[in-house]
This record gives C-alpha cells, sequence and structure tokens, in this order.
C-alpha cells in the first residue's frame, strides 16, 4: 500500500514529506489581509512542493501569483499550505501549455504549465490569454476579479517572453497594458524577464506604479539604481504593479527553492 501511495503522490515530495504531520483539524489560520506576492516558482527545477509551501506560508499573502506553475505542483503547494501551515487558498490556472518535459505527465496527456492565482478570498470572472507572440515558448496572462482592501480588484498575473527577446516582450506588454487599462482599480503581479527602465515596460509605468517606491525608470532611460533585485541574478524582473493602490511595505525574501526571489508587498486602497 506504500508503494501505490509514493507513485500516486510522485516525486516532488522531499524524503519524509509524505509522512509529514498534518496540523489538527480546524487548526486554520488567516492569510495576513491586503498582502499581495508574486513568485516564479522554477520549471525545470528540483520539486520541493513542501519548501514552497513554507516559503510562501512565511509571508502568508491573500493573493499571491506564481509563474512556471504546473497544476500538479500547484495543487501539491495548495495541500501543504493548508494541511502543514493551516492557510486556506481558492486557486485559478492560466496555463498556457502543456509539455511533458515541464509538468510530467503522460505522453498523450502532459501536464498543463502556465500561471495560478492562489487567493483567500473567493475569485470570479477568471480570463486566461494567450499572447499572439510568446516567443521560445507560449506565454500569456491571466486575470481574476477578487477583494484586497476590501474592494473588488481585478488581479492579473503574467510571464512574459525570455531574455533578449525585447520586441516579443513590447507586444505582449501592449496586449497586457490594454487589458489593465480597462480598470481603474488592478494589481498586476508576474515576472516580466526586464529590468525597469527596459523600453518594453514603459506601458506599464504609464497605467501604474511598483510596489518598490524606491525602484523607477528615471525621465532620461536610465533608471535610478536602487531597485531591490528579485533574482538570483542581481536583475529585477518581477514586479507587483498597483493602480488605485498604494504600497504600504515591500519585501523581497530569497529561495533556496528558485531563481526567483519571493516579492511581497502589503497595500492599501488609494480611496
Amino acid at each position: 500500500m506504500a508503494v501505490v501511495c509514493l507513485l500516486l503522490v510522485g516525486p516532488s515530495a522531499p524524503s519524509g514529506a509524505l509522512w509529514a504531520r498534518s496540523l489538527p483539524v480546524g487548526d486554520v489560520k488567516d492569510a495576513v489581509p491586503n498582502r499581495v506576492a508574486t513568485w516564479n516558482i522554477c520549471n525545470p527545477c528540483d520539486e520541493n512542493n513542501v519548501g514552497r509551501a513554507a516559503e510562501i506560508a512565511a509571508y502568508a499573502p491573500q493573493v499571491i501569483g506564481l509563474q512556471e506553475a504546473c497544476v500538479r505542483d500547484v495543487e501539491r503547494i495548495r495541500d501543504y499550505l493548508k494541511h502543514l501551515h493551516g492557510l486556506v487558498y481558492h486557486v485559478e490556472y492560466g496555463s498556457v501549455l502543456r509539455k511533458r518535459s515541464r509538468c510530467g505527465g503522460w505522453p498523450w496527456s502532459p501536464g498543463a504549465f502556465g500561471q495560478a492565482i492562489l487567493s483567500a478570498a473567493p475569485m470570479t470572472d477568471r480570463v486566461n490569454v494567450k499572447y499572439p507572440d510568446g516567443g521560445s515558448e507560449d506565454r500569456g496572462y491571466m486575470a481574476v476579479t477578487t477583494r484586497v482592501g476590501g474592494k473588488p480588484v481585478r488581479v492579473f498575473n503574467t510571464h512574459l517572453a525570455q531574455r533578449r527577446q525585447e520586441a516579443v516582450r513590447a507586444g505582449q506588454t501592449r496586449v497586457l497594458a490594454a487589458a489593465v487599462a480597462r480598470h481603474e482599480r488592478a494589481i498586476v503581479l508576474g515576472d516580466f524577464n526586464a529590468v525597469p527602465d527596459t523600453p518594453e515596460l514603459a506601458r506599464m509605468w504609464a497605467l501604474a506604479t511598483d510596489a518598490d517606491p524606491q525602484c523607477l525608470p528615471a525621465p532620461t532611460g536610465s533608471g535610478t539604481g536602487t531597485c531591490e533585485p528579485t533574482t538570483d541574478w542581481h536583475l529585477k524582473f518581477d514586479y507587483v504593479f498597483l493602480r488605485d493602490f498604494t504600497a504600504i511595505e515591500q519585501g523581497v525574501r530569497p529561495s533556496a527553492y528558485s531563481d526567483h526571489h519571493l516579492v511581497h508587498t502589503d497595500v492599501a486602497p488609494t480611496r
């Protein structure tokens, strides 16, 4: 029977994780109100969904957008958040491709890969959009409506094309910015694969402010040089863009489980 359980759970569970002690029934804690986060959880990387869940639980955001996310991994992360940390999340997916090398599965039924949003509050009106040009791999954005700071808000989660594909990312931000502009109140999470002063991010800066108040593109396009890195290669690629919200405090948490850091921000509505 133990062998059957191992086969069903698969390689994502590290040694001992299968037998980790669950919290007592009913021992549920609240996510931190008005805290939002973004995290590229890295794929392909060594899978450790128990560790990924622990990183998220350390800050317990009300809403978190995940990129490079396999549905199977997110399901396990969500289960570990509930049973090991007492955090209960709703989930919506924004998968953009099915790829066995990314997410496993059978050759005729590979796993789904893309974005996901976990939210302590219910979500409605999910949309999932593939960019017309994904670059070297399909990319897209997803969006949901939920409540943050007591206000309804449209939350976007995206992952733009890989580096050295500036023209492709410019086309992608054109599509994304047009969708964001339709909402007076929005939060845009994601891995943009671009530093702040790159031309392809100009449309986002015209619509919203980043949660890091010290990180702004200078009028000359040279940047301020004070942006906190969000990746292992000491660049800022990950953003929490705010529209009709203000950032109260932001933190960046390096992680042993990804080449991107977890970025978390406490926010408040501006009106």
